[in-house]
């Protein structure tokens, strides 16, 4: 099929770019449309509980969470002073005049309400209310900000601190931004320095950037597709670009390598083209259906955050594979030996038949029982402290400790006794009647560790609410054994618990019961999709293994890091707060695990190769090993590069994305696919490639 493929493009080699061309530049001018439609939300489980409590609440009661909570700070003197008084209410009045604000309640209009008095007595609330739809994200965001820019400082004889949701979404959405922009200064121009050297020739340098382009503009069209249909987030573009240009880089370092190296042994353009395609393109093609069903693992989550990536992920990827096996074989035969023109590094030109990669895979194979000890405590000290791994989602401590939002959200949580502005709801549907059971349900709620303060019975027509105050942040690991406990008391049947802590816990708990799922999807789909390419039962199991084990190792020095508060010196500063952010934990190791059988079958596909052409397994490994290691290593190289960038961010989530990706490659295409690997290869010899007679029909011909 691949080499009919070749011959196909060979022949129409000026209408396939051409095509392939217009098409995609049609659809990145489509796909741009898809921008302004995409969602900065997406953490909530839509069908869980809580979603039910919020959707009740705002429904039958007309309730709504407040886009801004001002905290108005007197500093020396009491709120209830004349003074501060005056100036409370006037920055009141200033307030509800902005545009887009459609209410306030403050300690000062309600009358001095003890919940919204600080534990001093020197600080009040001012909560924000606006007649925006609750979950347009980048409406209430603009408006946080624009309150945020106005009223955070100091104004007569107070100092205003201004957080709550829609000042810290933009926060960190803005932050992320600005920082993703530095990140991308830094890491082109040194990402085509490093092409440079990789390729050796200008002309065959701009090949990764012609697959990559094209995979992030086709897939900017399906992402905007889909957004007709659901809300995907904004953070899937920042998917698409750093996987887009990786994938780009990974494929075409494959692709062009064989194409020289089919020229350099003496055949013309069109064979090498057709050679090409039917070899490494065939590896690319399942390189990237690996790649492809692990990334689909993240729609099974039911959070639209997570399915996002996984929208990214999948469609990045169908068109990286697209261009890299049927476009970038049209571009090379039109190029053909011009491919190295713009020579600036010779020994980059010609791949060698032996060398150092070559000669690794004979010593490692000479003594693999000690290379595989050694590798693995390396690994095992990496993944020891993964053991104090603790997940809650993203507030506003992923920002730097000195911005304004960090800083009011700081203020707020030491200085006040509950969190009003983010209270549980308790909603019993048809409740009334049932009063004497619903007081006896708070009573029990009022003792559970972590509740403040229990509010007055509200009731509508036959419905009840009723908002319990917390002292712990909504969105930490604590909270988590607040809703549970207070969900495992006898309450009124119908009962239903919501708010901003129960939205957390029941997107933890979504995710927790989707984990073996998605899991299993990946260990399934990956083992069929090895062994049809290999026709072996071992290799399967090995690469899934160790890429397992390799993510371990990667999630350890991420919890050293992150948890731990280590190598701030390297990562930059961040607030320590014990926990890690747990979708951003799900995607790099999705990503992680699908780039590692990236490499994994770049790998065993040159390996396999030079087994069925008659060569011996030690022979087999030497030289797949040296025809593929530099590529693999390169690729791993460029693609830490582009994601070491994301290091600088001041946003610890994006931070810790940066990191993990970076060291994640390093550690694979390093002491896994060129110690690891070899040394199992040589423990199990023949036993490599076997598989029962029955199911090699079901095997893929090389």
């Amino acid at each position: 099929m691949f080499e009919s493929l070749g011959k196909f493009i060979v022949k129409r080699s000026k209408l396939v770019l051409l095509t392939f061309v217009i098409t995609t530049i049609v659809a990145g001018a489509v796909g741009t449309l898809s921008f302004s439609r995409l969602d900065s939300g997406g953490y909530s489980d839509l069908k869980s509980e809580s979603a039910q409590a919020a959707k009740y609440v705002v429904d039958v009661f007309g309730a709504e969470e407040p886009v801004a909570v001002m905290v108005v700070d007197s500093a020396s003197s009491s709120i209830d002073d004349p003074s501060v008084i005056t100036t409370a209410r006037e920055i009141e009045k200033k307030i509800q005049a902005q545009a887009g604000v459609s209410k306030t309640y403050s300690y000062w209009s309600t009358g001095g309400a003890p919940t919204m008095r600080s534990t001093d007595g020197k600080a009040g609330f001012i909560l924000v209310y606006s007649d925006m739809d609750a979950f347009d994200w980048d409406a209430l965001g603009s408006l946080g900000a624009s309150l945020q820019k106005q009223f955070d400082g100091e104004y007569k004889n107070v100092h205003i601190y201004a957080s709550g949701a829609g000042v810290i979404t933009y926060a960190i959405n803005h932050k992320i931004e600005k920082d993703l922009v530095v990140a991308e200064a830094i890491a082109i121009p040194l990402t085509f320095l490093l092409l440079l050297f990789v390729f050796g020739a200008f002309v065959a340098s701009a090949t990764p950037l012609f697959v990559g382009v094209t995979a992030i503009l086709g897939s900017f069209f399906l992402i905007y597709l889909l957004t007709i249909f659901t809300n995907v987030s904004v953070f899937a573009l920042n998917l698409i670009t750093g996987l887009g240009l990786g994938l780009g880089i990974d494929y075409a370092l494959l692709m062009v390598n064989r194409f020289r190296e089919e020229l350099h042994n003496g055949h013309s353009v069109e064979e090498s083209v057709v050679t090409t395609v039917a070899t490494a393109g065939k590896t690319v093609f399942y390189s990237g259906l690996t790649v492809f069903v692990t990334m689909a693992s993240l729609l099974f989550f039911p959070i639209e955050f997570l399915k996002s990536f996984g929208y990214a992920g999948v469609a990045v990827i169908s068109f990286a594979v697209l261009g890299a096996v049927i476009a970038l074989p049209a571009l090379l035969e039109i190029l053909g030996e011009k491919v190295d023109k713009g020579v600036v590094r010779k020994s980059a030109i010609t791949p060698k038949e032996d060398g150092r990669w070559a000669r690794t895979a004979r010593n490692v194979m000479q003594r693999p029982v000690p290379v595989v000890l050694a590798c693995l405590v390396v690994l095992g000290i990496f993944a020891a402290p993964v053991t104090n791994i603790s997940f809650a989602q993203v507030d506003s401590r992923v920002l730097p400790a000195s911005n304004p939002a960090a800083i009011a959200s700081q203020v707020v949580e030491t200085r006040f006794d509950g969190l009003i502005g983010s209270p549980i709801e308790v909603v019993v549907p048809h409740g009334v009647g049932r009063e004497a059971e619903i007081t006896a349900f708070l009573e029990s709620v009022k003792k559970v560790d972590g509740i403040v303060r229990v509010g007055k019975i509200e009731t509508y027509k036959q419905d009840i609410r009723v908002q319990v105050i917390s002292s712990v942040p909504s969105r930490s690991t604590t909270s988590l054994q607040v809703i549970h406990d207070i969900r495992k008391l006898d309450k009124p049947a119908g009962t239903l618990i919501g708010g901003a802590a129960a939205d957390f816990t029941d997107s933890q708990d979504g995710i927790a019961k989707t984990l073996p799922l998605a899991l299993g999807w990946i260990a399934l789909t990956v083992l069929i999709l090895i062994f049809v390419f290999t026709g072996s039962i071992i290799l399967p199991i090995k690469a899934v293994l160790l890429n397992a084990l390799s993510l371990v190792a990667t999630l350890g020095a991420i919890t050293w890091i992150f948890i731990d508060g280590h190598m701030k010196w390297l990562v930059g500063d961040f607030t320590v707060t014990g926990t890690l952010d747990t979708g951003s934990v799900i995607l790099v190791a999705v990503v992680v695990f699908g780039l590692s059988m990236d490499y994994e079958l770049f790998l065993l596909s040159r390996i396999r190769e030079e087994h069925l052409d008659g060569k011996s397994n030690v022979e087999a490994v030497a030289v797949g090993l040296q025809r593929s290691a530099r590529i693999i290593t390169a690729a791993a190289l460029l693609l830490a590069v582009v994601f070491a960038a994301f290091i600088t961010s001041g946003v610890t989530s994006i931070k810790m994305l940066g990191f993990g990706v970076s060291l994640a490659v390093i550690l694979d295409a390093t002491l896994v696919r060129a110690l690891l690997v070899p040394a199992l290869m040589r423990l199990f010899g023949e036993r490599n490639w076997w598989a029962p007679d029955w199911m090699q029909r079901f095997t893929l011909k090389h």
